[in-house]
């Protein structure tokens, strides 16, 4: 966030930098977000959902830090392998996993 976003209306900017981030993206298909500086933002169909996504953001960024340190040159996953992983499990061809 620029200085003055983060000076002026920090909260709503922080809902506007937020909603930027997720233009083009299914928020129901992503529901965590990291901010910069701040922490993790969660939702979901009810409360007891959106502490789940939290729960599981967390185990997700302690498993990135922990590979990290274990090697910190790693690169990231290519696109198209991350995109294998999530589309057979959730895409419209799903075949992965129980239904």
């Amino acid at each position: 966030m620029t200085p003055d976003e983060i000076k002026n209306d920090y909260e709503a900017n922080t809902g506007e930098v937020i909603v930027e981030a997720f233009r083009g993206i299914d928020p129901t298909q992503c529901p965590a977000v990291l901010v910069a500086s701040h922490g993790p933002f969660t939702w979901g169909e009810d409360p007891h959902e959106a502490v789940h996504n939290a729960a599981v953001l967390e185990y997700a960024a302690r498993l990135a830090s922990e590979t990290l340190h274990i090697n910190p040159q790693i690169e990231p996953m290519q696109s198209a392998l991350l995109d294998k992983h999530f589309l057979r499990k959730h895409g419209p061809k799903a075949y992965y996993g129980q239904k």
